[in-house]
């Protein structure tokens, strides 16, 4: 018959490994992805779109470039809170707005180019 006092410690380390990687999988899995946070300057984007559209506007008396210049303010009104909704889902983080930042952390993403890029697209 084996030694008993032998089976217990290769039943101990081998729950202690279990457990050890179970911590590790949450770790990677649940933890480490809630502690990302993407933050996103609308003000910036909605104010770079505003200042296009208005040039487009005051630089031509064409109809037809007027109403090219109200689509293109259209279907940025559109693109953008479709693109807001999709940034959680892309970065697997929650997304706040870069105001109520009060300081970047190492955990802290800048997604504003990535929301740009989502309503530049065509």
């Amino acid at each position: 018959m084996k030694n008993p006092i032998a089976q217990i410690l290769v039943s101990a380390v081998l729950s202690v490994l279990i457990v050890a990687a179970g911590l590790a999988l949450y770790d990677h899995t649940v933890i480490r992805p809630a502690l990302v946070i993407g933050m996103v300057d609308v003000a910036e984007i909605y104010r770079a779109k505003e200042t296009e559209f208005t040039q487009l506007l005051t630089r031509t008396t064409l109809e037809e470039d007027r109403q090219k210049a109200l689509l293109m303010a259209r279907a940025f009104a559109q693109r953008l809170p479709v693109a807001l909704e999709e940034l959680p889902r892309d970065c697997s983080c929650l997304v706040i707005l870069k105001s109520a930042v009060a300081g970047p952390t190492p955990h802290t993403l800048d997604l504003t180019p990535l929301l740009r890029r989502k309503v530049d697209a065509p």
